[in-house]
This record gives C-alpha cells, structure tokens and sequence, in this order.
C-alpha cells in the first residue's frame, strides 16, 4: 500500500519561481520536498492558533463571563496605548 499520493497543483509564477529557486539553492533535493515542508510549516502554526485558544483565549473569556468587573472596555485600551505611545515617542 502506498503512503503517499500524487496530486496536481498550480501555484502563481512567483510562487512556484521561489520553489524552484529553494531546489536550484540545494535547500531541498525536490520540489515535493518544498512543497511538504511548507505544509508541515502550515500545520504547526496552525496547531500553534489552537493551544492558543484553547489555553490563553478560552480561558481569559471564561474569567470574564464570570466575573464581567475584570473586563476593559476599548475604550480605556485606547486611552492606555496611547499613553504608552506618547511615553514611548517621548523617550526618542
């Protein structure tokens, strides 16, 4: 049984130009392999969103259902940025 599969794709010229580029570099011995790794690349970032929302996001919205005094408003995040804004154009 085969693990693998053979597809078709079509990429933009400048697209399928850096692949080509990253094989004539001998960065990759194929353009499978580019392909393949930028897939794996694809895959960890999104695994990476998920933890993401699933440890930091879900959580902090969870805490601010439950106690909604916690939260801020957009406006008093306005009013802090730019605080730390002027502080920080300040300082150059």
């Amino acid at each position: 049984m085969r693990t693998t599969q053979q597809l078709s794709i079509t990429l933009p010229n400048d697209m399928a130009e850096a692949v080509r580029s990253k094989v004539a570099a001998g960065d990759y011995a194929s353009e499978s392999e580019v392909i393949r790794d930028g897939l794996r690349a694809l895959m960890a970032r999104d695994r990476a969103v998920d933890a993401w929302l699933q440890q930091s996001v879900a959580p902090a919205y969870d805490a601010i259902k439950a106690d909604p005094s916690r939260a801020v408003t957009a406006d008093n995040v306005r009013v802090r940025l730019a605080s730390e804004h002027q502080k920080a154009n300040a300082k150059v």
